[in-house]
């Protein structure tokens, strides 16, 4: 599998053999210059695959089998082009810069060169990763727990949201890599007695336009200078910005850019529809399509942390299986949301912008952007949620009289038109007496929540994604939503 990734080299230039045969010849242990006829590639050295571009073989030289077994039990069958493109950049201990759209597979491009590296040298705060959000902190941590997991990797995740002492004792133990937030690991430098990141080999800067945009310049500035100038940098960006440049010319030592995909991209497999409709029918129309879609996996984007709630609670009134996920809820509470979400507990996920980017989340089938996004390059990292890793997935956009201009710009930011989702208006309609209902319900119940909001800490923690609103247990009348009949398609 990703063995072969090392015999591929995205700066060196190799010719055709004249070889009409691929095929391997048995016993070979060295590479020479024997090519397949049917690409650019220098064939597999082991006997096991025609091609390491055709084919893919987990045993040719390059990842050391113990992380090529690791990657196999993750279910990562063969690399993504990303990986393919960055990883053995960077094991030649090059700087990378990495641009591929969301779910390419950009964790694994940086945390399998990390850990071969550790592998040869276990030495203590090796490596630093930078995020943009708590959760996909977590994420990351738990991509290199179970990679790392068979050679003792110890991780350690800092981010704010969580007491800083606790977090101080895990540091004191000195993991292999820290996974944090910029805000919170300065924190750290400057407050947490006995730690720095003196002897650091690796720097990693993921989704780096989003860090930069959400203002963390000066924080990125402040950990550039305390960390070795002979380190390793990789920055994985979603978009090439003119900030991304900017920290690009100050962080890397002659990169090799690794571009994987055009500027602004939706991947292949996933299929994009848009629906028109009346604003004040919005509520109605989403819970038309749950309910046809039955059976999959949703994550809705909300343009609020108000309107996530709302919404999570009328679908919760009407018997459908959802929980919010925003930045009004405490971390706690919402890495028990993912994780509801991604043990498929919980079957619809309303999501505000936090969950947008870096988040990989197993087998969500469908995104629906409830509220159209105003950003239009906050669409493609919407839609990133679904179609992951070579996966089918499909993404729904809500259109009201008011959002024309803003889905006209995200058609031209993508460079297709997308075609409408069919729907029909009169089945969609039956549902608004109960939808009225259950819209009564969910106010009710938000009113209830901001009373609570004033009250100690413990009911505040009980009650922030609604779990334990009367809206799970008070179900409209005529008990738990049913819908219409899925018709055919």
């Amino acid at each position: 599998m990703y063995g072969a990734l090392s015999t591929l080299n995205t700066t060196t230039e190799v010719s055709l053999s004249k070889t009409p045969n691929p095929q391997l010849l048995p016993g070979r242990r060295s590479i020479n210059d024997t090519h397949c006829s049917a690409c650019v590639f220098t064939v597999c050295v082991c006997s096991r695959c025609v091609c390491v571009h055709c084919s893919v073989c987990v045993h040719c030289s390059g990842v050391t089998e113990v992380l090529c077994e690791a990657c196999d039990l993750l279910g990562w069958k063969k690399p993504t082009k990303i990986q393919i493109e960055a990883i053995p950049v960077a094991l030649e201990g090059r700087d990378v810069i990495g641009l591929a759209e969301t779910g390419s597979g950009k964790t694994g491009a940086f945390a399998i060169p990390i850990l071969q590296c550790l592998l040869a040298s276990a030495q203590r705060l090796h490596s630093l990763i930078l995020t943009p959000t708590r959760e996909l902190a977590f994420q990351i941590a738990e991509q290199f727990d179970a990679l790392g997991s068979s050679i003792g990797v110890k991780t350690a995740v800092v981010v704010g949201g969580i007491d800083m002492m606790s977090q101080a004792l895990v540091l004191a133990k000195k993991p292999h890599v820290v996974i944090a937030t910029p805000g919170r690991l300065i924190d750290h430098l400057e407050n947490t007695k006995g730690f720095n990141l003196r002897a650091l080999k690796y720097l990693v800067m993921d989704e780096a336009d989003r860090i930069l945009n959400m203002d963390f310049e000066s924080e990125v500035d402040k950990i550039l200078k305390v960390i070795p100038r002979d380190r390793r940098t990789f920055l994985f960006s979603a978009t090439m910005t003119k900030k991304v440049q900017k920290l690009q010319r100050a962080a890397l030592q002659d990169p090799v850019k690794c571009t994987v995909s055009s500027k602004y991209a939706t991947v292949d497999k996933l299929q994009q529809y848009y629906i028109f409709i009346p604003s004040k029918y919005k509520d109605c129309y989403l819970v038309s399509i749950l309910n046809e879609l039955a059976g999959n996996s949703f994550m809705v984007f909300c343009g609020t942390c108000n309107n996530a709630q709302r919404v999570a609670l009328l679908l919760r009134n009407l018997g459908i299986t959802a929980i919010p996920l925003h930045g009004q809820m405490s971390q706690n509470k919402r890495l028990g949301a993912l994780n509801k979400f991604k043990s498929k507990s919980r079957s619809v996920l309303l999501a505000t912008d936090v969950a947008s980017r870096g988040l990989d989340i197993p087998h969500v089938d469908c995104v629906i952007n409830f509220d159209i996004p105003t950003h239009s390059k906050d669409y493609i990292h919407r839609v990133g949620r679904t179609a992951r890793a070579g996966r089918s997935g499909k993404s729904i956009t809500f259109v009201t009289q008011y959002d024309v201009e803003l889905f006209q710009r995200i058609e031209a930011l993508i460079g297709k038109k997308l075609p409408a989702f069919p729907t029909q208006e009169e089945e969609v309609m039956m549902l608004l007496e109960r939808v009225s209902e259950a819209q009564r319900f969910a106010r009710i119940e938000m009113k209830e929540s901001s009373e609570k909001r004033k009250r100690p800490k413990a009911d505040e923690e009980a009650a922030d994604d609604g779990e334990q609103s009367s809206g799970v247990r008070k179900m409209i009348k005529g008990g738990s939503f049913r819908g219409r009949a899925k018709r055919g398609r």
